[in-house]
């Protein structure tokens, strides 16, 4: 398009030059008339070569400022007065039709940025050098505990000196510290790195759970443990267990002592590799199929299924849902494990105690995460205890054949003990948490976040 300008234009430049040339030679030969006729000429000339560019200027510095002013509505008539206004025009219009499809994808490539940036589990700070937060996601929020962040200055409000720690965090280099805020005592690992947009010089801080972290190696470790000492027991039994029951049928005599210690040897067996069984489930729990829970309803369903053991203890269940039409997404037969292993340890802390309640209760806090918690006043559980209550213990005695019997962590005196171990993996499958808030001789209280 922008040929067809510069083309006319190389034409009227010529021609000028040519009438300017022609004028000056006539007026040497005193050919007067002819030479200011010429002159005239290649004044005309000049006036639209200048109204050319007058009037292309005006439409350049208008459009610049409507760019600078992010107005992108503006639109060059097709049709002017003259072929080379048209060409201009939808130059003009073409370049704003390319700005505009820039400024969509870098705004569709923002979107995608942010989008990404609050998934992560790591919790991302970007400051200036004055201290101004340009950006930070939800998981930053949560962990330093802050509803909004704009500048440094705040985080001495979390904790004092907090601030200071977080000017002085060098380059490539990390350091840790200790909130206390109304999640509890929170363990965090903070790392920068350092990025120079524009001219301006920004630090990226990645903030992160250490909690969270040894809790995710941990398990991940009894994993891989359990899947390595199951495989090895079954390999182990199995065979025992099929040669007892071989040698039982071949064996006539029913009542001697060779038969019982037979029958001892294969029921062992059988139940050391149900117990086996159990484990395994563990290392297998399946990706959560979410679907839309109306909470009432859903809370309703699962005690439901646990009102035969609390009516006979006498227990009270107290529902509270706010707002009523809660709505959460999460794997309703996975959650229902989850809830119902609470429910039925609170049951067995109550006892026989009198007048024994459970209550139920569940709500969206500021940061739009769906929280349940399941209380009761039953037996509290011991600081000791509460420290390894979803971590399962190694065994004592490894070289002992029934060392499973042990390997679990449980308060009661019969169960399996990987319950709540369950329980927490099935809430990290939903990118949630389980923790115990608290256990005093007046309230028990588990807390299940849904992020």
């Amino acid at each position: 398009m922008f040929r067809g300008v510069a083309s006319k234009l190389a034409l009227v430049l010529l021609l000028l030059i040519a009438a300017t040339v022609g004028a000056t030679l006539l007026i040497i030969h005193d050919l007067w008339f002819y030479g200011i006729l010429t002159a005239a000429v290649a004044c005309l000339l000049l006036g639209g070569v200048f109204r050319l560019y007058r009037s292309n200027t005006r439409k350049i510095t208008f459009m610049f400022n409507a760019i600078e002013n992010n107005d992108y509505a503006f639109q060059f008539t097709r049709y002017g007065s003259s072929l080379s206004d048209d060409l201009f025009n939808r130059s003009l219009n073409r370049i704003k039709e390319l700005l505009v499809k820039a400024k969509n994808e870098a705004i569709e490539r923002e979107k995608y940025y942010e989008l990404i940036l609050e998934r992560i589990i790591t919790g991302i700070v970007v400051v200036n050098e004055r201290g101004s937060v340009m950006q930070t996601n939800s998981e930053a929020l949560r962990l330093l505990g802050l509803s909004v962040f704009t500048h440094l200055s705040q985080l001495d409000r979390v904790e004092e000196g907090l601030t200071e720690k977080f000017r002085a965090l060098e380059v490539g280099e990390g350091t840790r510290v200790t909130l206390h805020h109304e999640r509890g005592e929170v363990n965090l690992a903070l790392q920068a790195s350092e990025v120079t947009i524009r001219g301006t010089r920004l630090r990226i801080i990645a903030v992160n759970d250490i909690d969270r972290e040894l809790d995710d190696k941990e398990l991940e470790s009894w994993i891989r443990l359990t899947r390595v000492l199951t495989h090895e027991i079954m390999n182990a039994v199995t065979p025992v267990m099929s040669l007892s029951d071989t040698l039982l049928r071949l064996h006539g005599n029913r009542d001697d002592d060779t038969y019982r210690g037979l029958e001892a040897i294969h029921a062992t067996s059988k139940s050391l590799i149900s117990f086996v069984e159990s484990y395994r489930s563990f290392t297998r729990i399946p990706a959560p199929e979410m679907e839309l829970l109306d909470v009432r309803k859903f809370l309703e369903r699962i005690v439901m299924l646990v009102s035969r053991q609390i009516e006979e203890q006498h227990i009270r269940v107290d529902i509270r849902v706010e707002p009523e039409d809660l709505i959460l997404y999460a794997d309703g037969n996975q959650i229902t494990q989850v809830i119902l292993n609470l429910l039925k340890n609170a049951a067995g802390a109550i006892g026989t105690r009198e007048g024994g309640v459970i209550a139920l209760s569940a709500f969206c806090n500021d940061e739009e995460h769906v929280i349940v918690d399941v209380a009761n006043n039953g037996e509290p559980i011991s600081e000791e205890v509460s420290q390894h209550i979803f971590v399962q213990r190694l065994p004592n005695a490894i070289g002992s054949f029934l060392f499973l019997l042990d390997f679990r962590f449980t308060t009661k005196e019969h169960g399996s003990g990987i319950g709540l171990s369950v329980s927490r993996q099935i809430m990290r499958l939903h990118r949630g948490s389980l923790k115990l808030q608290h256990s005093t001789p007046r309230e028990t209280r588990f807390r299940l976040v849904f992020r």
